[in-house]
């Protein structure tokens, strides 16, 4: 799988959507991941939810203390030799949205903002003071997504699903006039939700060249597709990523799923990040990597096809083939069974790992 390269062929819709989001690109102010790399600086940054367990953490640890707010994280991050986060931007006052930007400008930093879309049209005032709050700290890509869960677990049937469908393609209608008039880049995450193809149809349905996509590597093994597959079909139209690695290993009823430190899973990174890069020269790259139990992907059980009523037998055959050939070699991360103390050094080491290799192999750093 790693040796099958990313580099492919794009249709017309794909060009003529590169071309209308570099116009729209240079019409907006520089964000700070553009400045960073006009100077010659390309690093790997950390989404917060690599920091799951550390954020907010509660343990008394003298050598991994929790992380009480954003500028906690991105000290640390910094300190680590990451270039920058992506993080939420809940209810920031004024001044820590200056204390923000300024250490980010003053190390060189890239900031993006984790945002929730409107949920009608009276929650539109929330998000527009959100993207503005964003901005203001320094911000030009916001990160969103249309489901917070994974769609085989929280849709029962096709009705449950097609609701979800239209409030969501409601939400990001509300949203694009906003992110459009602030001059800010919108990136939806294909977030165990939405195939690859799917979201691809809904940004052109859209058409807007302020709303892309946060290509995260690994999610849709889960939605039972080939990551590589996926980041060729989404990193045209990518605005940022979630960069991570994916372990695999047969399961009863499927098969488990797991984010393992960079360079040990099944994702061809390399030609992936030379992918995004083709396409959008100043997209960055986030690290994910979260420190959890594997994920259980029930594909043989028939539940978890309630919403897919399209999906081919040859694609769940062909993904169980990928499973057993590329197993992940002894056991997978997983944190039960460790003691809290535990749990955040085996999550910094994972990150640290994945932080090593993305400097030594991927060019970023």
């Amino acid at each position: 799988m790693k040796n099958q390269s990313l580099i492919d062929t794009h249709d017309p819709e794909r060009r003529k959507f590169l071309k209308t989001v570099g116009a729209a690109s240079l019409a907006f102010a520089m964000p700070l991941p553009m400045i960073a790399k006009e100077l010659g600086v390309e690093k790997m940054g950390i989404v917060v939810h690599s920091y799951g367990i550390r954020w907010n953490s509660k343990t008394a640890s003298a050598n991994y203390p929790g992380f009480k707010d954003a500028f906690d994280l991105l000290r640390h991050c910094h300190q680590i030799g990451a270039g920058g986060i992506q993080v939420g931007v809940n209810n920031w006052t004024e001044d820590f949205r200056k204390k923000m930007r300024e250490y980010a400008e003053k190390n060189n930093l890239f900031l993006e903002a984790s945002i929730s879309l409107p949920k009608s049209k009276e929650d539109v005032a929330r998000f527009e003071k959100d993207i503005l709050a964003a901005k203001e700290a320094g911000m030009q890509v916001m990160r969103t997504v249309c489901l917070g869960g994974r769609r085989y677990e929280t849709f029962k049937t096709m009705e449950d699903w097609n609701l979800f469908r239209q409030n969501s393609l409601t939400s990001l209608q509300l949203a694009v006039p906003i992110v459009e008039k602030h001059k800010v880049l919108l990136a939806v995450e294909n977030h165990k939700d939405w195939h690859a193809a799917e979201l691809v149809d809904i940004l052109k349905g859209l058409g807007s060249n302020a709303v892309g996509a946060c290509l995260d590597f690994g999610n849709n093994l889960a939605l039972l597709e080939d990551p590589n597959e996926v980041i060729r079909t989404l990193a045209p139209y990518s605005f940022s990523t979630h960069v991570k690695d994916m372990g695999v290993q047969e399961y009863e009823n499927g098969f488990l799923l797991s984010e393992v430190p960079l360079g040990q899973g099944i994702v061809d990174l390399q030609a992936a990040v030379a992918l995004c890069k083709k396409h959008k020269a100043n997209i960055s790259f986030c690290l994910e990597m979260i420190t959890r139990d594997p994920l259980k992907i029930n594909c043989l059980q028939t539940g978890y096809f309630a919403t897919f009523d399209k999906l081919p037998a040859k694609q769940l055959a062909a993904v169980l083939e990928m499973v057993r050939k590329q197993s992940f070699k002894g056991k997978l991360p997983a944190t039960s069974g460790l003691d809290p103390e535990q749990q955040l050094a085996f999550e910094e080491q994972n990150i640290l790992d994945s932080l090593a290799y993305s400097q030594k192999q991927l060019g970023l750093g």
